[in-house]
């Protein structure tokens, strides 16, 4: 069980790290990501441009396929944790994401918040970022207290920054490595195994992977009692077509299943 405190933390700053808690699993998901990048899906991205150095390749929404990622989303200690986290009797899982960073890769994953690019919003949310190798400065970094906003980030594509939609009752994009004064950011050097948990609406990046070393990395994205599917002004990523939910209702069972609850 995850420490009152811990909870408490995730909730007021919006991330946590949980160190070791998948240290038994490491070898799972290395071996999950590597059959997918041997086999990407219909959603892979590379997401450094001809020319640049080095490779950042993207992928997600193949846990149906890949038995690994199947198991590390049901089986493993994350769907318990998840739902202690987010102080839900249920923890529904929603998808996993791929994020290898190549030595040498300069490409950054800009700052950005998860919650605009999704059709699912709540409060109760949850994604792990788990690296499968050390990680000091190409490690997550997140804005503390980011999910407290009364507003969203605009949702942008990362390699043109043209907005999904208009920017409407979004705000932009915050920069604060140029506005270091206005915000907290907090980075933890992690080892495989440990995990990096944070809210769907807390604000993070991470920069380039400089180091003479791989750098990849598996997130498992959950949801709680009070996520509902909510329409977007524009296009979602994932895009999941063909779901046939309407807004208010909770996410299909038969896409996303219940992986935990506590009865």
């Amino acid at each position: 069980m995850i420490e009152q405190a811990t909870i408490d933390a995730f909730q007021s700053q919006g991330a946590v790290v949980l160190p070791g808690l998948m240290a038994d699993w490491v070898g799972t998901m290395r071996d999950g990501v590597e059959a997918n990048m041997a086999n990407p899906g219909p959603h892979v991205d590379e997401l450094t441009r001809k020319g640049e150095p080095g490779r950042f390749f993207d992928d997600y929404c193949n846990w149906q396929r890949i038995p690994e990622f199947e198991s590390v989303a049901r089986t493993s200690p994350l769907p318990r944790a998840a739902a202690e986290l987010m102080e839900s009797k249920t923890a529904q899982f929603f998808h996993e994401h791929v994020l290898v960073k190549e030595p040498g890769t300069e490409k950054a994953t800009p700052w950005h918040e998860d919650s605009p690019y999704y059709f699912v919003d709540g409060t109760q949310t949850v994604s792990f970022w788990m690296p499968l190798d050390p990680v000091g400065d190409a490690t997550l970094r997140v804005i503390a207290g980011s999910h407290r906003a009364a507003k969203r980030v605009l949702p942008v594509r990362w390699l043109s920054q043209e907005a999904f939609f208009d920017e409407g009752d979004y705000r932009p994009v915050p920069d604060p490595d140029a506005n270091s004064d206005h915000f907290t950011v907090l980075e933890w050097p992690m080892e495989p195994g440990d995990v990096l948990a944070f809210s769907y609406r807390t604000v993070h990046a991470a920069r380039g992977n400089m180091t003479n070393r791989r750098r990849r990395a598996l997130s498992m994205r959950y949801v709680g009692d009070d996520a509902r599917y909510v329409e977007r002004p524009g296009p979602t990523s994932p895009p999941f077509d063909g779901h046939e939910m309407i807004a208010g209702q909770r996410l299909r069972e038969d896409w996303f299943p219940t992986v935990f609850s506590f009865g």
